[in-house]
């Protein structure tokens, strides 16, 4: 029974869990919260759903943060999204990526060994979705934005891999090709329009709340239930 529990849920990411350039209430992590908490109410159990993501960060950003933002409040289930602003290449940086794929493999175990250590009973680790900037190269490099953000959703599967008892994996990127059948056009129908073509729109924020909804609300019952 979830009777009289009282559960503490964090969001850990970048833009694409603040919901940039889309109404707050439109957004899917504040969507989760609204439809978690009516989950928990139905119950006689209290959810409380705290969204520390940030515009803008990278995996570095975040475990400058980390103290303060998890470990602070030891939440019991972790959602972890990054990887959009990791993967970026900044022309001042003359052909490396923000944060290099080694750095982001360590940054990212790093992340999920503090929550675990500061009480998180279960971690969601997610891809990131595909984005529409697939034709122009980061300068210094023949790369495109898309290439380097499959490369590092393919970073994000190695560390779910190799900490198969810390966290479950939740292929956003899978599961978009899936839906659209790795149309580009569709694919650009989640997003928002040209020259963005990498946040979601209300029709992306859509599609991962009605994929992560019944994935988290499952795994409280799982984990809350004895």
């Amino acid at each position: 029974m979830l009777a009289g529990k009282n559960i503490k849920i964090f969001f850990f990411g970048d833009s694409i869990c603040v919901g940039q350039h889309v109404s707050i209430h439109r957004g899917w992590v504040t969507r989760l919260s609204a439809a978690l908490s009516a989950f928990g109410e139905e119950r006689s159990a209290t959810i409380t759903v705290t969204n520390a993501s940030a515009n803008g960060r990278t995996t570095r950003d975040a475990l400058d943060r980390i103290g303060y933002e998890l470990q602070n409040l030891h939440p019991d289930i972790v959602i972890i999204q990054f990887g959009m602003n990791d993967c970026n290449y900044w022309l001042s940086d003359k052909g490396l990526p923000r944060v290099s794929p080694r750095s982001f493999h360590a940054n990212l175990e790093e992340i999920v060994h503090r929550a675990r250590h500061f009480g998180a009973r279960h971690i969601f680790l997610n891809t990131n979705h595909p984005t529409g900037l697939d034709t122009d190269l980061f300068p210094f490099t023949e790369t495109t934005y898309q290439q380097s953000n499959s490369r590092y959703n393919e970073i994000i599967r190695d560390v779910a891999k190799a900490l198969p008892q810390q966290v479950e994996l939740n292929d956003i990127e899978k599961h978009f090709l899936t839906q659209t059948k790795n149309d580009r056009e569709l694919i650009r129908s989640y997003l928002l329009p040209a020259p963005d073509l990498l946040h979601l729109n209300e029709e992306g924020h859509n599609l991962y709340f009605h994929l992560l909804y019944p994935i988290i609300s499952n795994r409280i019952v799982k984990l809350f239930t004895f």
